[in-house]
């Protein structure tokens, strides 16, 4: 007797029980040396801060070689951020690769990898103070790149309102106030992003994307090692800690601060900046 689709298999069970198989297996990837950009901060000195405001964003640029930090300064806040090549727009941090190459949410050691073509790392985390999290009890993480961003648009369709703060504006009027573009043309570069603090994950029932309080406590801190000269955005969420809703007005938020570091002069002779994924783009033909 032959299977009617639609209908289970007599050997259902087995086929759930299958092993999974890692898509991409990380064993190959090029090792960031995590040595040298510890031995690179120690002396490294600030050269710019700047703040994203509540429910609002801010750009700022990171020359190769450079340091860039996030920190929560007055209270649990969430931040949507967005990443370029500082001279080329149209390479952008692909969080759907990052995720299928380091799992669901970073940390220490992983990478934020650039959109297709180019496929190269952006950034590099050298250190998570919220490292100690793990995995909680309902599967919750922090640092995701399975979300995207809250969204005008989805808002619209979900309530039929009209709200003018959600990350994807706010990252759509900074980047327009920082290349002078109109905001609507601003937007189209505007992508997913890697929520900094947010605590999330899958429900295992329905396997709904589901947020939670974020455990970022004053002080706590996201750093970066810039691969590459970058562009970026941060947005300071409307959902602030995230653990009721976003696309309001509701919840409380705070400001954001984000710091750039620079080397000390000579610390980092002999390394250079990521090259461009070395595919020939032939494509077959």
């Amino acid at each position: 007797m032959t299977d009617t689709p639609g209908t289970p298999p007599a050997d259902a069970e087995a086929r759930r029980a299958i092993p999974p198989v890692v898509a991409y297996p990380d064993d190959t990837l090029p090792e960031p040396d995590l040595t040298l950009y510890t031995r690179v901060r120690a002396s490294a000195e600030k050269v710019f801060e700047t703040q994203a405001a509540p429910r609002d964003a801010a750009t700022f640029r990171v020359p190769a070689g450079h340091f860039f930090r996030i920190t929560s300064i007055e209270g649990p806040q969430v931040g949507d951020l967005n990443l370029w090549a500082a001279d080329d727009l149209t390479e952008r941090f692909f969080s759907g690769k990052t995720r299928a190459l380091h799992g669901t949410h970073v940390t220490t050691g992983d990478r934020l990898w650039s959109s297709l073509p180019y496929l190269r790392p952006m950034a590099t985390v050298v250190e998570d103070t919220l490292g100690w999290y793990g995995t909680d009890p309902h599967g919750g993480r922090v640092h995701d790149v399975i979300g995207t961003r809250c969204d005008p648009y989805t808002h619209r369709l979900l309530t039929g309102g009209e709200y003018h703060h959600c990350c994807h504006s706010n990252l759509s009027r900074a980047l327009a106030a920082e290349t002078g573009m109109p905001v609507r043309e601003a937007e189209m570069y505007v992508h997913d992003v890697l929520n900094v603090f947010m605590c999330t994950g899958f429900t295992p029932d329905t396997g709904q994307y589901f947020m939670k309080a974020s455990p970022v406590r004053p002080g706590d801190y996201l750093e970066f090692f810039a691969e590459i000269d970058l562009l970026g955005a941060l947005s300071a969420c409307p959902g602030g800690d995230c653990s009721a809703e976003h696309s309001s007005d509701a919840a409380a938020c705070h400001p954001l601060l984000i710091e750039v570091f620079a080397p000390a002069p000579g610390a980092l002779e002999g390394w250079e900046p990521a090259k461009v994924n070395a595919y020939s783009r032939g494509h077959g033909l």
